[in-house]
């Protein structure tokens, strides 16, 4: 007969079953930087972070496998991959910053376990002849 209590424990528990507002994804500090100010406040809103984070986490997540057969088939330089995803992401067609679009290749890059990209401009002895 204990299936009976249990049956009867079950009928009077109450469930919430309205959905939190809680987001369940920790967004990295990383992210969170490209929409924040000096002062680390949101420039943004909660939500509109939340998507744009969705967005470009999606988006990393989605080269992965493009740019691993890229390296390995074609065998283009890690680097120069990655690059040219920057170069592509930061067209106006796009549909992200260009911040985001470092934020994207950087995270690429960690998805792949490859070396993080130098963003930084070229010297000024690598333009001369």
């Amino acid at each position: 007969m204990p299936t009976l209590s249990l049956l009867g424990a079950a009928d009077q528990m109450q469930y919430n079953h309205t959905m939190s507002d809680e987001y369940q994804i920790e967004i990295p500090p990383s992210f969170m930087a490209l929409y924040t100010d000096r002062r680390h406040r949101l420039t943004t809103s909660v939500a509109h972070l939340r998507a744009r984070y969705d967005v470009c986490e999606d988006l990393a997540n989605h080269l992965t496998d493009h740019c691993r057969h890229i390296h390995v088939d074609i065998g283009v330089d890690e680097q120069d991959v990655l690059h040219r995803c920057l170069s592509g992401l930061q067209t106006p067609d796009s549909g992200v910053s260009d911040a985001e679009a470092i934020w994207i290749v950087t995270r690429l890059a960690e998805l792949l376990a490859w070396p993080a990209p130098d963003f930084s401009p070229p010297s000024e002895e690598g333009l001369q002849p």
